[in-house]
């Protein structure tokens, strides 16, 4: 669903339309339905699991099927699908968009600091934190999703119970296979596929609606505060299963920039929440109907004889499709942090020639695939696996709530009364989910905890270091007056050609050119000494992409700004400085760059495990020569040695 750059841009925008009206490129209804593929495939398939952990199930704060518990739960249920994805999401946090792009990094971007400082601002810290928990909370999306599915053969004979996991398994495995081929064959199919089933799930749910109309009253929030009222606090962690059917709320908002506000918003109202109501209310109406009779599984319940394997495959399509929006999010994410320096730099392959945005980092890939099979082992069904599930994103939609906030008061000019409404509002159910599910913890919860704990370690130490090491670099550094003037009074031979000579800093004369210098006496006819500055911003125009600055004896400064969502190509890149008056010719051109040896020391702010994490971090990360598009056979690299 997402279009190639604008031609002749220096890098490569992974917006569809260039942040402008999406109806213009493609019809609401196309991209409304790409949107039930890709944003609404993990909260489409908490049908499979959500009411079986509420109600009857094994599940440590399960009530019991009673039609007051029923009504209460679905009570429960309805508003929190309602207060949380139709108000906060759909109805507020849309709005705060990164010209189009949507996302906890693109979100945090978007405020505006009250000073400079050189700390990370608390509203970056908490982004990267709930990035992390994002990614905690990545490796169990596709196991509990797959598995759920899968559990519906032991429904249909208990005979292939034992063959749930290892087929679970296979078919995980097969999907992180298949990423670096790309999904750009099968991803116009994915709308379609999650049409069926959400109309097949709500057509599940009609015949037993019918047969019990009274599980409707439940849209009546007295039932759910009748309900807290009679369980107390066991009605209160129960929440931490009813979370379950929102678990997908943040793809609403990090996939607004493929799609666009008013798609996402329709394929919600017309396809996503009816279909998700009537499953609900059916399920709900099932076990109405039989109270005394335990419904392990009241999902698959719902179909009877020859119906149950055709929705054990489109269920199991549909987690799938699920699973494949969460890893392509995840490639998302991991660019943006790595674009804006939070991470270091990694592979990034794109896979397919016509959609930009198209991309595959088999580093994250193989980490989720590892991840995600081992959970899938080690807990084995996706009861075991509820238990552990939510406590990541109740975490992130809270700072979001918090990071929403900032914007509405900082660029948006909100009063603080109105301001502390909205916040405090939402904040009253996203703590109430997170204080629920903090009793996971000790059931499983702390694995996503401890690897979003160890993300942001990762990305706060890399963000760390580059600072440091930069300081130490750019100390070694001479002012271009300095250098010039002295090139004045002692000429060096120039050879043909240009040389491009990578540096962070966008002033002064970098040490690889000085170290070039020094042993090689000699220069080019032209020199570019180049910078790459990544804003803010999910993308930059080429119109305001280039800073071209003439400098004496054939130097030149380019400063080149790339967005958050760009993928950056230096020799495509310098061909448009030709506009600024720069001619280069990439036949003769060669790129120097400065290969960093790090050594670490006991001096300075930066605490030792850092350091020792930072240089390992800094050895493993992608060679600057792939990750930047150079051409190798003409890359020189001078190596510098530097003590942290």
């Amino acid at each position: 669903m997402q279009a190639p750059d604008s031609p002749g841009s220096a890098a490569t925008s992974t917006d569809p339309a260039n942040g402008h009206d999406h109806g213009h490129s493609h019809s609401l209804g196309a991209l409304s339905l790409g949107a039930l593929g890709v944003v609404y495939g993990d909260i489409g398939t908490s049908p499979l699991y959500a009411i079986k952990e509420c109600l009857g199930s094994t599940s440590p704060h399960a009530v019991a099927s009673s039609p007051d518990n029923v009504l209460g739960v679905m009570s429960l249920v309805f508003w929190a699908m309602t207060l949380v994805v139709v108000v906060k999401y759909l109805g507020f946090v849309l709005r705060a968009d990164n010209r189009g792009e949507g996302g906890i990094l693109a979100l945090a971007a978007l405020v505006k600091p009250k000073r400079a400082t050189g700390r990370i601002a608390l509203p970056v810290m908490l982004a990267l934190f709930g990035t992390g928990l994002l990614f905690g909370e990545g490796v169990i999306t596709p196991a509990i999703s797959v598995l759920g599915a899968m559990e519906g053969l032991e429904v249909a004979t208990s005979s292939l119970k034992p063959v749930i996991v290892p087929a679970t398994v296979a078919l995980l495995v097969t999907l992180f296979v298949v990423q670096r081929h790309g999904t750009h064959r099968i991803g116009s199919v994915f709308g379609w596929v999650m049409f069926i089933w959400f109309l097949s799930i709500g057509a599940a749910g009609v015949p037993h609606i019918v047969a019990h109309p009274e599980v409707v009253a439940a849209v009546n929030p007295l039932h759910g505060v009748r309900f807290f009222a009679e369980h107390g606090v066991h009605g209160f962690l129960l929440l931490g299963s009813v979370v379950l059917v929102i678990t997908g709320g943040e793809a609403l908002y990090a996939d607004m920039g493929h799609f666009g506000r008013r798609p996402i918003r329709v394929a919600w109202f017309a396809v996503a929440m009816p279909g998700l109501l009537l499953n609900y209310l059916g399920q709900a109406a099932l076990l109405l109907s039989a109270p005394e009779k335990t419904i392990e599984n009241p999902f698959f319940a719902l179909v009877h004889g020859p119906l149950l394997y055709p929705m054990v495959v489109i269920a199991t399509l549909a987690a799938i499709i699920a699973s494949q929006a969460l890893i392509s999010g995840a490639f998302s994410l991991t660019q943006q942090a790595v674009q804006l320096g939070y991470l270091p730099r990694v592979t990034i392959v794109h896979t397919s020639e016509k959609a930009q945005g198209q991309i595959y980092i088999p580093e994250v890939n193989w980490f989720l695939m590892v991840g995600t099979v081992l959970i899938v082992i080690g807990f084995g069904s996706s009861s075991n696996l509820a238990a552990a599930y939510g406590i990541a994103v109740t975490g992130t939609m809270a700072i979001t709530t918090y990071l929403y906030y900032l914007v509405a008061r900082r660029n948006w000019g909100w009063p603080l009364g109105y301001g502390l409404l909205v916040l405090v509002g939402f904040w009253l159910f996203d703590l109430a989910f997170l204080g629920a599910n903090v009793v996971k913890i000790q059931h499983g919860g702390w694995i996503p905890l401890v690897l979003g704990t160890g993300m942001f370690t990762i990305m706060t130490t890399w963000w760390r270091g580059r600072i440091e090491l930069s300081r130490i670099v750019d100390s070694g550094a001479i002012p271009d007056d300095l250098f010039l003037a002295d090139l004045d009074a002692n000429p060096l031979p120039r050879v043909r050609g240009t040389a491009v000579f990578m540096t962070s800093n966008p002033a002064g004369f970098p040490n690889v050119l000085l170290h070039h210098v020094k042993h090689n006496q000699v220069l080019h006819e032209q020199v570019v000494l180049l910078s790459i500055e990544t804003l803010n911003v999910p993308w930059v125009s080429r119109e305001t992409a280039l800073q071209v600055v003439p400098l004496r004896h054939g130097f030149h400064r380019v400063i080149a700004r790339t967005g958050f969502m760009q993928t950056f190509d230096a020799p495509r890149m310098l061909t448009h400085c030709a506009d600024h008056g720069l001619v280069i010719d990439l036949a003769t051109t060669t790129y120097y760059l400065g290969r960093q040896t790090l050594r670490t020391g006991s001096r300075g702010r930066f605490a030792r495990w850092r350091k020792i994490l930072f240089g390992f971090l800094a050895r493993n990360a992608k060679d600057p020569t792939t990750f930047f598009q150079l051409p190798p056979n003409r890359v020189v690299e001078l190596g510098l040695q530097i003590e942290l």
